[in-house]
Parts: C-alpha cells; sequence; structure tokens
C-alpha cells in the first residue's frame, strides 16, 4: 500500500471530468463512506471510469450513444495537517470498515473510529469483488463478523491482487488537491 504524500499523482474515473471535487455529489455508502475517491492506479481509474459511464447511461445521466468517459489527474500537495488513516491490507479491520461503511448499522463503533479522518487509504473493493462483499453481508459465510465469515471472505477476495484507493473525506482534505489535466477513456 503506498502512503499518501506530497507532490504525489492520483487519478479519478468518471463520466465526467471532474475539475472541482464537491463532496455533496459524492455517493455516502461507498468503502470508506462519503468522500471523492482517488487511486495511484491509472489503469483502475481507466476501469471504473468505464463502469461510471454505464451507470451514468442506464441512469440518463449521460445520452446512451456517449463515446467517453474521463480521467482526471490530480496532483496532492500540502497534506500535513490532514488526519490520515491507512490500512496496510485488506485485512478483517479493513473488511469491518467497508462493511460498515456500506451497510447502515454495521459496525458501528468501527465507522465512528473513522469519522475524524480526513482521508483514510486501503485497497479497493471494487465490482469484482462486489459480489464476495455482498455475500459476507448476507451472512452467506457465516455470521458477519464472525472468524470463520471474516477469514473466508478474506480468503475469496484475493487481496494480494486488489488495487489502492484514497477518500478524501473533508473539504480540507479536498483543498490539498490540485486538478492537473484530464484524458478521455474510449467506451468499446
Amino acid at each position: 500500500m503506498k502512503n499518501l504524500e506530497n507532490r504525489m499523482v492520483l487519478y479519478h474515473g468518471s463520466y465526467c471530468v471532474v475539475e472541482n471535487p464537491d463532496l455533496e455529489k459524492c455517493a455516502v455508502f461507498k468503502d470508506f463512506g462519503r468522500g471523492f475517491y482517488l487511486t495511484t492506479s491509472k489503469e483502475q481509474a481507466k476501469s471504473f471510469a468505464k463502469i461510471s459511464a454505464t451507470k451514468a447511461k442506464s441512469r440518463g445521466i449521460i445520452p446512451y450513444d456517449e463515446k467517453f468517459a474521463y480521467i482526471s489527474f490530480f496532483k496532492v500537495d500540502n497534506i500535513d495537517d490532514l488526519k490520515f488513516f491507512a490500512f496496510e491490507t485488506a485485512d478483517i479491520d479493513w473488511l469491518h470498515c467497508i462493511v460498515a461503511h456500506r451497510k447502515e448499522g454495521s459496525f458501528s463503533e468501527v465507522r465512528k473510529s473513522m469519522q475524524d479522518y480526513d482521508v483514510i487509504s486501503g485497497k479497493i473493493a471494487n465490482d469484482d469483488t462486489n459480489a464476495t462483499i455482498i455475500a459476507y453481508m448476507d451472512n452467506v459465510f457465516g455470521k458477519m463478523g464472525s472468524e470463520q465469515a471474516d477469514k473466508m471472505c478474506i480468503s475469496l477476495l484475493l487481496p494480494e491482487r486488489l488495487k489502492d484507493q484514497f477518500c478524501f473525506r473533508s473539504e480540507k482534505a479536498i483543498s490539498a488537491l490540485e486538478f492537473l489535466k484530464s484524458e478521455k477513456v474510449a467506451l468499446e
């Protein structure tokens, strides 16, 4: 897991160019809660841009015949005053944090312990892992939070293959981002 550093370049994939992130437009029930999500992986951002465009088309946000999605590039700076938490790997604590933010009322103590962080980073639970996370939340592997269910879920997620994500959760964190440019992604 890469640590957040000044002058680091991060990528955000979306159906549109995002020059000025707005936390009010960010979804609430995401991996680390409401926030603006970025990654060090341009390929991950490209993949998410395509997924975002597909969802935007199905909701009528963009035309069905739209041919492009976008990767927005950001430089991080002035992070010294940010309160930051990093999950080094996709482990049980990470899993409980993801579920706490995705399913209201689950692991509420974990969600509460994360509420004051400006930035949270860790592995991304993306669309490839979504079925496993849902099965875990539905107690398919045993009671959610039990040792058996936790171990089974983590083993199925193949954490060594997951990319990283950074969730900028506060206006203070957003102000540490400088938009650099955007790049089109063809929707094949």
